[in-house]
């Protein structure tokens, strides 16, 4: 009983003085003619700070609960040096400001809001980042919402030298929503991170959209890449729940999983992951050396269910290797694609689930019963594909009389196919509307740097 009375005592004591940090609470002017540290310093934890339009430059950090809101046309510049804004503190919003210009040292973490560990239920909200290094870090930093912002990286600074959009290090419970990331080196990279959501972030001209390391029990809902070298490159992770997301004119990989177990990827769009051919990435003359045009690349990963998927007009629909087995693989469409599957292992795979396999676009098999499912299954890859794998300089006969002999050979003697994959029950009809049309590159950011 005595317990319990404490506890009521200390949850009253906390109601009580946010009661008063409430009455408390002032709305304060800041202007550019004035210190802006010292309104912060000055200001009482709860009071929000106006800040009037104009260009606040230095560097500033934040050490109460405070909401620092802008007018419109309100610049914090951070002179080229360290980071723009530091967040030391619970509970801080930060809305409608444009960030620009903080330091270019990667190892320092420079950014153009650091949230350090101390300020857990951050809100950054609605603001504008343009900068080389990342747009916003955030450092082990438990429940964090990063809402609606628009970060730009710059094209004169090597991909590799440049910052993350979103970076998020040891962090959990954290919503990253309807932000917009492009230049940057990728868009949202997760690192250590356990239990947060990216929902509806449009990520484009990038190496990687989403990064995920070391990171479980994460959600990628609703997320659009396009334009980049990889869309999700998803390592050495567990738990994922990746759904609802859109890859279009990605030139590596649309999907990556690398040392992923016990994930689902579902219901998610990967469009023209092309090489050499992407008309869009030949006019911006960014053709990738090396790249490989995979829809989907899974390489060590298990225990995953991939379904319900569209992989469309790639060069290769999906590549599995390095024991990728043991993976739910079923109601997908493979449409358009190039190729369809490249399968490196030497065991057969049955890529369908309780009588329900994947479409293909290839297939030519029948229907005699009209249940929607083939009579005959459907095998993507013969001993010559595996030939073609294993020496490449053989494609210069590719349709020479001697690899059409050999494929008639394993058509009329089964004795001599190689183990692989097949689906047994392959969908006569997909589940997504025919003929997939690759969109046009958004104008989304071009459209929001006019206004500015």
């Amino acid at each position: 009983m005595n317990a319990q009375v404490t506890i009521a005592r200390s949850l009253l004591a906390v109601a009580t003085l946010t009661i008063c940090q409430l009455a408390l609470a002032a709305e304060l002017i800041a202007t550019p003619d004035k210190p802006l540290q010292t309104v912060l310093d000055n200001a009482q934890s709860g009071d929000h700070i106006i800040l009037k339009s104009g260009l606040y430059k230095g560097n500033f950090s934040v050490d109460k609960p405070l909401s620092l809101i802008g007018e419109k046309g309100v610049v914090l510049d951070g002179n080229g040096v360290s980071n723009t804004l530091i967040l030391n503190a619970s509970n801080i919003q930060i809305k409608n400001l444009r960030i620009q210009n903080w330091g270019d040292n990667l190892t320092d973490l420079n950014a153009g809001i650091f949230v350090s560990r101390q300020a857990d239920n951050a809100l950054i909200e609605g603001n504008y980042f343009q900068g080389i290094t990342s747009g916003i870090w955030v450092d082990a930093t438990p429940n964090i919402s990063i809402v609606n912002n628009k970060i730009e990286g710059d094209l004169n600074i090597r991909s590799q030298d440049r910052g993350n959009g979103i970076h998020l290090y040891a962090v959990g419970g954290a919503l990253v929503k309807g932000n917009e990331v492009w230049h940057t080196r990728d868009g949202i990279y997760i690192d250590t991170s356990n239990g947060n959501e990216l929902n509806d972030n449009y990520l484009h001209d990038l190496r990687y959209g989403v990064h995920y390391m070391y990171s479980y029990r994460n959600k990628v809902i609703n997320n659009h890449t396009e334009n980049t070298r990889t869309g999700y490159a998803l390592m050495q992770s567990k738990y994922l729940t990746v759904t609802n997301n859109r890859s279009v004119n990605d030139q590596n990989y649309g999907i990556l999983l690398n040392y992923i177990t016990y994930s689902t990827i579902d219901s998610n769009k990967v469009e023209g992951v092309q090489t050499g051919r992407n008309p869009h990435l030949l006019q911006n003359s960014q053709n990738i050396a090396g790249a490989e045009g995979k829809a989907l690349f899974m390489y060590n990963s298990v225990f995953n269910e991939i379904t319900n998927n569209l992989f469309d007009a790639s060069d290769l629909g999906i590549h599995i290797t390095a024991g990728s087995e043991d993976n739910v693989i079923a109601g997908n469409a493979f449409t358009g694609n190039k190729e369809q599957v490249k399968y490196v292992s030497n065991r057969k795979q049955d890529w369908s689930n309780e009588g329900r396999g994947n479409y293909w676009s290839d297939y030519l098999g029948w229907d005699m019963n009209d249940d929607g499912i083939g009579d005959t299954q459907y095998e993507p890859n013969d001993g010559v594909d595996k030939l073609l794998w294993k020496y490449p300089a053989v494609k210069v006969l590719l349709n020479s009389p001697a690899v059409e002999t050999l494929r008639w050979v394993q058509r009329q003697f089964p004795v001599f196919k190689s183990p692989g994959v097949f689906d047994s029950a392959p969908l006569m009809n997909s589940p997504f509307s025919e003929g997939a049309v690759v969109t046009k590159p958004s104008t989304r950011h071009s459209e929001e740097l006019s206004k500015r």
